[in-house]
């Protein structure tokens, strides 16, 4: 099931899977330059940058069961991935809203800007 999740409400979703929480994916969809110039430190998930024209590919080799956060720079690039990681039959699958750049303005003000 896909949900939209703010940053300041990713802990919140990652405690609502119970025991799959151990086993969740922070999903950076955005390009390698972007993610030079801001990224986000793991906390309760683990974090994967695969840029979103690479997904299709890369998908294989993630578990269906795992749930899996998707992040860009706004939210739209993310929910696109999101969307399609659900159309493949992930079950738990979130997109963080308002992406990296909610995310400084929500979590952590340290992450810059751009």
């Amino acid at each position: 099931m896909l949900v939209q999740v703010r940053p300041s409400e990713l802990q919140d979703w990652l405690a609502s899977l119970g025991p799959h929480a151990a086993t969740a994916l922070l999903l950076d969809v955005r390009e390698p330059w972007e993610v030079q110039a801001a990224s986000v430190a793991p906390s309760g998930f683990e974090l994967a940058t695969v840029p979103m024209n690479r997904v299709a590919a890369w998908v294989a080799q993630i578990d269906p069961e795992r749930p899996v956060a998707c992040l860009c720079h706004h939210g739209t690039r993310s929910l696109r991935v999101a969307m399609f990681l659900a159309q493949s039959g992930f079950e738990r699958v979130a997109n963080v809203a308002g992406g990296i750049d909610a995310w400084s303005q929500e979590l952590d003000a340290g992450v810059p800007r751009y």
